[in-house]
């Protein structure tokens, strides 16, 4: 039997064995019936150093990493929509899955002048 890591082979014909549950000392082989040695390593452990993987691109993106604020994000975009109250020509929206899936979502609307509320379902 040849065992790679938690891999174990047979030595016979070469079919990779089903692992070995409990604490059996041998493993029957599926295919040619040969009765194999488990001597597979029980414990597999990696570990990599953050440094093992170089990439200009990871450097680059911890060099160029903005933070904004809560208050500086922006939650809606901004759409030529004509608000019905106040005329306003463009106002601000929003998409959310209400309905299941296979349906459309709702699109709500804000008017940044007036704070009229709107929506429609696509």
């Amino acid at each position: 039997m040849a065992a790679i890591g938690s891999l174990v082979f047979c030595t016979d014909c070469g079919n990779l064995l089903e692992p070995n549950t409990g604490r059996k000392a041998h493993i029957l082989c599926d295919v040619c019936g040969t009765k194999n040695k488990d001597s597979s390593s029980k414990v597999v452990v990696t570990t990599s150093k953050p440094n093992a993987f170089p990439s200009a691109l990871r450097t680059r993106l911890r060099t160029d990493i903005q933070e904004v604020s809560e208050s500086e994000k922006q939650t809606d975009a901004t759409i030529m929509e004509t608000c019905a109250k106040c005329g306003c020509e463009e106002v601000r929206y929003y998409t959310q899955q209400l309905r299941s899936a296979d349906e459309g979502s709702t699109v709500f609307y804000t008017c940044p002048q007036c704070g009229n509320k709107w929506n429609t379902n696509n």
